[in-house]
């Protein structure tokens, strides 16, 4: 995968929504879209077949799907539609998620890194090599397809272990909100770990950032606040804390953790925070735009354009 790659979440709650914000970040030169599947929003890989005839080379990535509603060969199953329609372009990104949300549906969280190297395992071989015979602590899975597939099968990462555990199996880790301090003294560390003991090159790392271009401060950590709602899951704070922010344990957003995750302030001051991620050894920036202020539609705009010329720069 190329280094230095500018991806932006997108959202909508409508499929033509998510459509047109998909059209109009490739139309800026933005390399990569990503979007979350949870609760009961619109799935995003069904989101990207709809989308992949209307694009050419943007690449079409999730962050994340959860793992425990799925079973692995379901999720190859939407997987490899999405794969056949847009080859070369699509980037799967899975995670257990997090214990509340997960036990709310009624299912049980537990030994959620156990999960997730599993269901890497059975991924990776169904989909890039073409067949599985796997039977694990956690899954089963015994299948073939009619060839491999040209795709990355991705991991969330927040904690050391969860990075290890993408440096030696996932091809990428996707992080959330972490600094670019803690990705530089903990994420690839463990990652290079990780890969290290496995005996192969550590894998990318696509570094979540929420980005916003806006010259008031008291609007984007607003915005924050209300996009994001409070940090008040364990995975979350833990890595907060671990950042320098021990009263993340608090969950809520201090001024000092919202400076210090959000990437805002002009457009130089922003091009330059992207930068940053990039040269502590991120190989993607995953933006996702805070919008702030009353015109959120105008804050979007400025924030989507200062990606795609970010995108230029980077290549």
């Amino acid at each position: 995968m190329p280094d230095n790659l500018v991806g932006v979440q997108v959202r909508g709650n409508m499929i033509a929504e998510v459509q047109g914000n998909i059209q109009r970040a490739e139309d800026l030169g933005i390399q990569a879209v990503w979007m979350t599947a949870g609760g009961a929003s619109l799935d995003s890989m069904t989101c990207f077949a709809a989308t992949a005839a209307s694009t050419n080379n943007i690449k079409l990535g999730t962050s994340i799907v959860p793992t425990y509603p799925r079973h692995p060969l379901v999720m190859a199953q939407q997987a490899q539609v999405v794969a056949q329609l847009a080859p070369g372009r699509f980037r799967l990104g899975i995670g257990p998620s997090h214990r509340p949300t997960i036990e709310s549906m009624g299912i049980d969280f537990n030994a959620p890194l156990g999960h997730l190297r599993e269901y890497i395992q059975i991924l990776k071989s169904l989909l890039q090599n073409g067949s599985v015979d796997f039977d694990g602590k956690h899954y089963k899975a015994h299948a073939s397809i009619p060839g491999p597939l040209d795709l990355d099968v991705m991991g969330s990462a927040l904690g050391k272990g969860s990075f290890e555990l993408c440096g030696a199996l996932a091809d990428g880790a996707i992080s959330w909100l972490c600094p670019a301090g803690y990705l530089k003294h903990v994420a690839l560390p463990a990652m290079e770990k990780g890969a290290k003991e496995a005996g192969r090159p550590s894998p990318p790392l696509i570094a979540h950032a929420a980005v916003c271009v806006h010259d008031n401060p008291e609007e984007v950590r607003a915005g924050l606040r209300e996009q994001f709602g409070h940090p008040s899951l364990p995975f979350y704070q833990n890595m907060l804390v671990a950042s320098g922010f021990p009263e993340a344990t608090q969950g809520v957003w201090s001024d000092a953790m919202s400076d210090g995750v959000v990437i805002s302030g002009n457009e130089e001051t922003v091009a330059l925070g992207v930068q940053e991620l990039f040269t502590v050894g991120a190989t993607e920036v995953l933006a996702s735009p805070i919008l702030a202020g009353a015109d959120k539609g105008a804050s979007l705009e400025r924030t989507i354009k200062l990606l795609g010329q970010s995108a230029a720069t980077s290549k």
